[in-house]
Order: structure tokens, then sequence, then C-alpha cells
């Protein structure tokens, strides 16, 4: 089939039903409650494997300058931004044994980044390191994180395996007592709350769950003592298992080869296929990437995100498959619809996506063998429904003789699990082990899930008047009423397919929040009109997205299918324009934002 016929009015209306058609077969009625999180019964899923035997110690009662809730990527930046703003006590905790974040949990074989990691892993021109892989393994990855730690000496004040209860503002200290389930109490004047959009892990509430008598764990909790080897593979425990994988996103397309080469016997049990386009990983030196100069990688990473955020470069420096496909990513944004009409627009985007679409589900029938298997690994859906995945490994495991890709979507997952197995249409897979690849939950951690209770001046509960209205704040980060506490995330601000750069981002503009709030001996606390006035500003550009989600097939993306939460939840130009914009409200009018001290606190 030639290029212009793939892409006739014809062809594209037949596309358009075959996207309806196998939409409809994998929506489910119970949307995001098909899932179950690791509490209660299930707790045991989201066990430390890494830390060992948590040692006791005396309760912390004492007070430090900035708290930062959450131990990954976000809060770490914040840290290392806070230190050379010269903040003396900055303590971290983290409910993980170490710092990492979703590289301190996420040690499943295969693990590596999707971003390239010259631009992915961030303070590279700070610590003076360069990547050794273009998409690095996650260990190298975690330890790059711990690097970050031990230079900002963030190690000093952490506490580690210790979660976050509660943060209450004192109104006589003007400080928040910080609360944590290891019984610590302590004070601190600002707090920082990075606790990540995807940090507690969900299983498939699929019944009779808990009848089933062979293994399971969570590949966020990877069972080394159970399969043997590393994440570089090697797994000699399963040689002579029956192994099942649930999950084919991010997680599953790169746990799956690994376990095709040592498992017994492998099922992939897959509701929806991914979008598998080339990896082309290789190793790299300085030279390849230009580190050969001061700056080198904020140069790389400023220009990665200019591509995919829709702006005009000399040069793509990273040139991958995620800059290559930018246009179907940020296309959605309202500044790629600047002339035309809006039908216009979704013409001609619905012609670029079928293309790309086309290509990577002819990628499939070239490399795999069998025709059914082929057809079954092929993803009927626009490219931005679902977060793109690379690999040149995946599709080719399932040509070996025990790999066996079990489709699910005729019966919405599978039907439900038995002593030995689990079972799909009529018939029972009987398994030793069955793995979860099933990702995170979105937005239920940190103050916006209410899992983290937050009483601010006079008790008045964040969670509570965001109930009423909506989450408010300036910029995503600072909230009415509620002084000295920032928030790094995406609700009301921006993110990216980087988003560690945007972390970094936000971690810098947090720390000179801190920084200019010292030295005005001043309260961090936007108005009620620097809220309206930003809700507005989302409010008035944001795109209308229902046309575009509501064609999705069900995932995170979409609520499972009941697309996206209603009233502006992000800012509409993308992260490039939203640092820009950052960046001259600190040069401009950061003041408006700090108010003074009681005179005993200044």
């Amino acid at each position: 089939m030639t290029h212009s016929q793939e892409l006739s009015p014809e062809a594209l209306a037949e596309l358009r039903e075959r996207y309806r058609t196998e939409r409809e077969r994998r929506v489910r009625p119970d949307g995001t409650r098909q899932y179950l999180g690791a509490d209660a019964e299930f707790g045991y899923y989201a066990t430390d494997p890494y830390a060992g035997e948590v040692a006791e110690r005396e309760p912390v009662r004492d007070r430090v300058d900035v708290a930062v809730v959450g131990g990954g990527f976000g809060g770490i930046l914040a840290g290392a931004r806070l230190r050379q703003q010269g903040v003396a006590r900055v303590r971290v905790v983290e409910k993980g044994g170490d710092f990492g974040g979703t590289w301190y949990w996420n040690r499943y074989p295969g693990i590596h980044c999707d971003i390239e990691s010259h631009v992915y892993l961030p303070m590279l021109d700070e610590t003076g390191y360069v990547p050794r892989w273009k998409y690095a393994p996650g260990e190298e990855i975690r330890r790059h994180a711990v690097r970050i730690a031990e230079k900002f000496d963030l190690y000093a004040d952490a506490l580690f395996s210790s979660t976050v209860t509660a943060l209450a503002w004192d109104d006589t200290a003007e400080a928040w007592i910080v609360t944590t389930d290891r019984g610590d109490e302590f004070r601190a004047t600002y707090v920082i709350t990075a606790t990540g959009t995807l940090t507690e892990l969900k299983l498939p509430g699929i019944p009779g769950i808990e009848t089933f008598k062979g293994h399971t764990f969570h590949t966020s909790r990877w069972d080394y003592a159970y399969t043997g080897g590393s994440p570089d593979g090697g797994l000699t425990g399963l040689a002579d298992k029956r192994v099942g994988v649930v999950g084919t996103g991010a997680t599953g397309v790169q746990v799956v080869p690994k376990l095709a080469e040592d498992a017994g016997h492998l099922y992939v049990f897959q509701r929806t296929p991914s979008s598998v386009d080339v990896r082309a990983n290789r190793r790299t030196t300085a030279r390849d990437v230009g580190a050969d100069h001061e700056g080198w990688a904020r140069e790389r990473r400023d220009n990665f995100l200019r591509i995919v955020s829709g702006e005009t470069v000399e040069e793509d420096l990273v040139a991958d498959r995620w800059t290559a496909s930018a246009g179907l990513l940020e296309k959605l944004l309202p500044s790629f619809r600047r002339q035309g009409d809006r039908a216009a627009f979704e013409a001609a985007y619905e012609v670029a996506d079928a293309a790309r679409m086309n290509e990577i589900r002819a990628r499939v029938d070239r490399i795999v063998t069998d025709p059914d298997t082929a057809e079954k690994l092929k993803p009927w859906y626009r490219y931005a429904c679902k977060r793109p995945t690379f690999s040149d490994l995946y599709l080719q495991a399932f040509n070996r003789d025990n790999v066996t890709l079990v489709d699910t979507a005729a019966t919405h997952g599978i039907e439900r699990m038995t002593e030995h197995g689990v079972l799909v249409g009529d018939t029972e897979y009987r398994l030793d082990c069955l793995i979860f690849a099933t990702g995170f939950s979105v937005g239920v951690s940190g103050v916006h899930s209410g899992k983290l209770p937050v009483r601010g001046p006079g008790g008045v509960q964040l969670q509570q008047e965001w109930a009423k209205r909506g989450p408010r704040t300036l910029h995503g980060f600072t909230s009415n009423g509620f002084p000295n506490l920032i928030q790094l995330g995406s609700v009301q601000s921006a993110s990216s397919v980087n988003f560690t750069h945007v972390l970094d981002e936000h971690a810098v503009h947090a720390a000179a929040l801190v920084a200019a709030a010292e030295a005005k001996c001043a309260l961090i606390e936007p108005s009620r009109e620097a809220e309206d006035a930003w809700i507005a500003t989302l409010a008035e550009d944001a795109p209308d997205h229902e046309w575009f989600h509501a064609e999705c097939t069900p995932g995170y993306y979409n609520g499972e299918g009941r697309g996206r939460p209603n009233g502006p939840t992000a800012y509409p130009h993308g992260a490039f324009a939203f640092h820009e914009l950052l960046k001259q409200w600190r040069e401009e009018s950061m003041d408006e934002i700090l108010r003074p001290r009681t005179p005993a606190q200044g």
C-alpha cells in the first residue's frame, strides 16, 4: 500500500472506525476502580525489598529550615537548589531506604530510561558526570540520584524509611509541624512537597487474586530472591517455571524480553498493546554528546524541550524517535493552532497521526513472524493516547517458542484467578509465578490525594478547601491560606515527556521563593486575586482535548476511558513557555507573594 493510499479519505474513515471498535472492546464500566491499591490486605506488595531490616531510632524533635517530602528526583533537586541558595538545614523525608524515588523502587530486569540519558539525568553539568549509554540502565540512574544527594550533603538530615503523615501550621512559631509514621514531630519554616505523580503501585482487581497459590509480586518490588539474577538478566530461578506477566505498558515492554530469555515458558497477558518504536540504544562518549564545554547538558536538554514543546531550533541535538514524533505529542497545544480553524487543524493532525501509526504497525509485521500474534500486537489508537514505548527486543521476544501472547481484550482483562493460574475465556493458564507490571495510580499521592492531610492557619484543611472549588494555586506551587507550602508537580503548572527537566525547573523556582522570603524575613503566600488571575489564564487558553481523549483507548492518560478531569489543570502552552513565564515572573513580580512575618519570628 502506498503512502497516498494509506491516507486517502476512505482509508482514514476505515481507520477511524477500527479505532472506535478497538476502544469499545477495552472500555470497562468500573473505570479506575478496576485496580487495587497496595494497602490493607495487599500491603505486602508494597514492602521495601531493598532496605533490609529498618533500624529503630528515636523520634526526631527539632527544627529545620526546609522539609522536603519525597526523595525522588523532585526532592533531590529541590534540596540541591536550596543548597545553592545557601539554605543550611534541609531535611528530606523519604519512605524508601535511600534516595532515588522511582529509580529506587524500580529495579526490574531490563530497566532503562526512555528519554535520552544526557537530557534525562539532571545536574550533569554540576556533577561533571557523562552517562555511558544513550538510554541509561536503571542502576546508573539510581547512582546518579545518590551522586547529587552526596554532592549537596542531603544525607545529613534525611529521614529514610519514613512517611510524612500530616502537615499542620503552627501559628505561634510560623512554621509547619511535620509528623511521620516513625513518631517524628519536627518543625520546618518551609515545606516543599515532591511526592511525584506515579508513586503508588496498583494491582489489577482480578476476582480470586487472593486464592492463587503460586508466587506473585509487582515489578516495582522485584523479587530477585525468587527469580535470581539482576537487572541485567540471568533469572536462573525461572528456568523451570511457567511465568505470567500482566501489563504491556512501558514496564512490560522492558521486562518481557528478559523474562523470555530465562523463563521456562512466558505468558504475556495483554489488554492493550503499546506502540513500540525503534530503540537504538548504544554506548556513548563525551564527544558524541558534545560534553566538551561548560553548560553542555543544559544546552542539550533545552534543545530537546524546545523541540517536544513545538519550538523552532536550528539543530536537533538528540535526534531520536521522541523528537521525530514531537508534532504528534505537542500539537494539542494552542500554540500549534494559531492559524486556521479547528476542523482544519483536526483533519491535518489526523492525517499525520495515521501515517505515524501505520509505520509502527508495519514494524510489527516486519518483526513478528506469526501473523496472528502480529495482529494482536498492533496498536489501534492515536499516537498520543498512550505513552509511546521503544524497544529493539520486545516484539522479537514473541518469535520465541517459549513465549505465548494471550489477548484479553475480548474479556476486558483476565476474568479471574484460580489456585493454579488465571482464567481468560474458557482457558486456564497454569502458572508458577504471576508478575504484575501494572504500573502506578495517578494522583493518589501527596496533598492532591488527601493521603497527606494539610492544616493551615486556624486549622483550615487544604483538601476541604479544594473540594469546594477545585485546586487553587499560583503557578501550581503556592496557595492562599497556606503560607510557606510549596508544591512540585504538574497540577496547574506544566509537564513534558522529560519530567526530570520539569522537576529541575520547579526546584529552581521553589528555591528562589525560599531565598527571597529569607532575604526579606517574609512568608510566601499568594493572594486570592493572584490565584484567580492564574486560573483565569489557564482557562482562557485551555485546549479542548475532549475531541481527542474521548476517542482514545483506555489508560491512565484519560482516566481509563473516562476523559480528562474537568477544569484547567495545566498551563496550555507547554513546558518551555511555562519555564520562560516563571523566569520572567521571578525577575519582575516575585515580591507580590511575600508578606512580612510577625516581628517575633522575623
